[in-house]
């Protein structure tokens, strides 16, 4: 059994599709704990519906943020970080130590780093008038969306599609294309 830790910031829908192939037999692995810097995310609730274990940051700072996911993280088994809709860098001592993968809603290199995420980048991709975007998983390193790309899946962004629409097309490559990620690294 692979074992999983996600993180996710807000609504959790990748989340959701990562639980889903694991009830579905898809994927042969287990989320060991959901972690989110949010109390409101919905992440939170989908992973108590599944009977998961969820933890919330509790410090503000950066540094204290790194040793305390240190701290929580080292009662875990963990083979995988899944940063899934996670909105927050990830501290030199996560990074150092586990293998962290990230999925990003454009196709890297570009409309990424610090600042792009969700419909910024959507906003971004419809604004310089893209007729290709997409989703990328990647490795994560210490810089936002620098760490080496493991795959990418592309859409067609068509002339009257708004940033809605692009979310919309990128959101369901993101998902299939994270569960064949996991499903190549867990084996």
């Amino acid at each position: 059994m692979y074992n999983l830790v996600v993180f996710a910031s807000g609504g959790g829908t990748t989340l959701q599709a990562i639980i889903d192939s694991i009830e579905k037999k898809e994927l042969d692995c287990k989320i060991n704990l959901v972690i989110s810097n949010s109390s409101d995310a919905y992440a939170l609730e989908r992973a108590k519906k599944a009977g998961i274990e969820t933890y919330i940051i509790q410090n503000k700072k950066s540094s204290q943020i790194d040793l305390e996911l240190e701290n929580c993280l080292s009662q875990y088994s963990i083979d995988l970080i899944v940063l899934a809709g996670y909105l927050k860098k990830i501290g030199p001592k996560l990074v150092d130590k586990y293998t962290i993968i990230n999925t990003h809603p454009s196709l890297i290199p570009k409309f990424c780093g610090k600042g792009m995420y969700g419909m910024k980048v959507h906003e971004a991709v419809v604004e310089a008038h893209e007729k290709v975007s997409g989703a990328t998983v990647h490795f994560v390193n210490n810089q936002y969306d620098e760490g080496n790309i493991i795959r990418q899946t592309k859409i067609e962004v068509l002339p009257n599609d708004t940033a809605n629409d692009v979310a919309e097309k990128v959101k369901a490559a993101e998902k299939i294309q994270l569960i064949e990620v996991i499903k190549i690294l867990s084996k």
